[in-house]
C-alpha cells in the first residue's frame, strides 16, 4: 500500500507548491573561442562556422521527488510486507485450499496445494485451480522430501508453527494499518493524491500507447519521467484505494471475533470461506505488484530510484533541442 506509492512525481517541492530543483550548466551557455574571434571582426568561412557551433551538453536536474513522510512510510512497509506475505503462507499451510462457498468442500476446492502419490508410488506436489491440475513438484505442495504447500524457506516460522505463524501475522497486519492510515492520510491532506496519483482524461486516452510502450521496454524520459505515467497512477490507486483495503477488510472477516462485532462483513464477502479466498486472491495480486514495481526500479535506473528514495532528490537529464530526452 504505502510501501509502494511515491511522492511529488508532478514537481520536485519543497514546501506545498514551491518548486525545488537544481539544474546543472549546459556547454552553449558559453562562447567557444572559434566564436570570440569571429565576434572580433573576423572573417570565417562556410567551414569555420560550421566548426564553431557548440556541442550541447545535457541539463542535470535534481528534483526533490519524494518527501520524508513518504520515505519512511515506504521503507516501513518493506519489512512489514515481506513478514506478512512469509507468516500468511505459513498459516496457509495448515489448511492448504480455498473455497468460493462459506464452507469447505473438499472435493471440489477453487484452489489446492497438496502432496499426492501417483501411479508408481512416487510422491509429487500438485497444485489445482478451477478443477486443472498442474504439477508443481521442488515448489509448492512437495519440496525437500516435506509435505507441505509452501516451502520452509518461504514461510515465517520455517518449521510447521500455525500459532506463532498467526502470532506474527497478527502482530504485524495491525503494523501495516497503522502505517497505511498514515500514508493516507498524509496522501490526502498534502493533496498527493488529486495532484499526483489521480489519472486525468488526457491520462485515460493515452492508455493504449502507454501500455505499448510498456511492452517493448520504453519509458518515459527528460521532463516525462517528473511525472507518474496513466499505468503508474492506475496501479497506485488500486492498490492503494481496492487492494490494500480488500486485504484488511477480508482478514477481519476471518476472525470470529470481528464477525461477531460487525456480522455485515460474513454478508458483505459470502462468508468465512470465501473471504478467505478474496484475501488470498488479493494477497497474490499486491505480491505481483511488488514484483513489477521492482522491475521497473531497476529498468528505469536502480541506483536514481534508490537514492531519489532515501535521500528524497531525484535526477533528470535534458538533452538539447531535437535530441531524444533521458532520465
Amino acid at each position: 500500500m504505502a510501501s509502494l506509492i511515491h511522492e511529488g512525481t508532478g514537481t520536485g517541492q519543497g514546501q506545498e507548491n514551491e518548486p525545488v530543483s537544481e539544474l546543472g550548466m549546459r556547454a552553449d551557455q558559453f562562447p567557444s573561442k572559434k566564436e570570440q574571434t569571429d565576434s572580433d571582426g573576423l572573417t570565417a568561412n562556410q567551414g569555420d562556422v560550421s566548426d564553431a557551433r557548440p556541442v550541447s551538453a545535457p541539463v542535470v536536474e535534481r528534483v526533490y521527488r519524494h518527501r520524508l513522510p513518504v520515505r519512511i512510510s515506504h521503507w516501513l512497509n518493506v519489512p512489514i510486507l515481506i513478514i506478512l506475505i512469509m507468516s500468511g503462507f505459513q498459516i496457509f499451510n495448515a489448511h492448504p485450499a480455498l473455497y468460493w462457498d462459506d464452507r469447505s468442500d473438499r472435493e471440489h476446492p477453487f484452489l489446492s496445494i497438496r502432496p499426492m502419490k501417483t501411479e508408481s508410488g512416487e510422491m509429487r506436489g500438485f497444485t489445482t485451480i478451477l478443477g486443472y491440475k498442474f504439477d508443481t513438484t521442488g515448489v509448492l505442495g512437495y519440496s525437500d522430501g516435506k509435505r507441505r504447500a509452501f516451502p520452509a524457506w518461504a514461510t515465517i516460522p520455517s518449521a510447521k508453527v500455525l500459532a506463532m505463524g498467526r502470532q506474527w501475522h497478527l502482530f504485524f497486519a495491525w503494523l501495516l494499518v497503522i502505517n497505511g492510515l498514515f500514508f493516507t492520510a498524509y496522501a490526502l491532506i498534502s493533496r498527493h493524491v488529486t495532484r499526483d496519483l489521480a489519472p486525468t482524461g488526457k491520462d485515460l486516452r493515452g492508455i493504449g500507447k502507454a501500455v505499448k510502450d510498456h511492452l517493448v521496454l520504453r519509458h518515459p524520459t527528460g521532463e516525462k519521467a517528473r511525472r507518474y505515467n496513466v499505468l503508474q497512477k492506475l496501479a497506485y490507486v488500486g492498490v492503494l484505494f481496492v487492494v490494500a483495503p480488500l486485504i484488511i477488510l477480508t482478514g477481519l472477516t476471518m476472525s470470529p471475533t470481528i464477525d461477531t462485532a460487525f456480522p455485515w462483513l460474513l454478508t458483505i464477502f459470502g462468508g468465512r470461506q470465501a473471504a478467505r479466498t478474496i484475501h488470498f486472491i488479493a494477497c497474490f495480486t499486491f505480491v505481483g505488484f511488488i514484483v513489477i514495481h521492482v522491475v521497473e526500479v531497476i529498468l528505469t535506473g536502480f541506483f536514481n530510484n534508490i537514492r531519489s528514495m532515501v535521500t528524497g532528490w531525484f535526477v533528470v537529464k535534458h538533452e538539447h533541442e531535437g535530441a531524444n530526452h533521458e532520465a
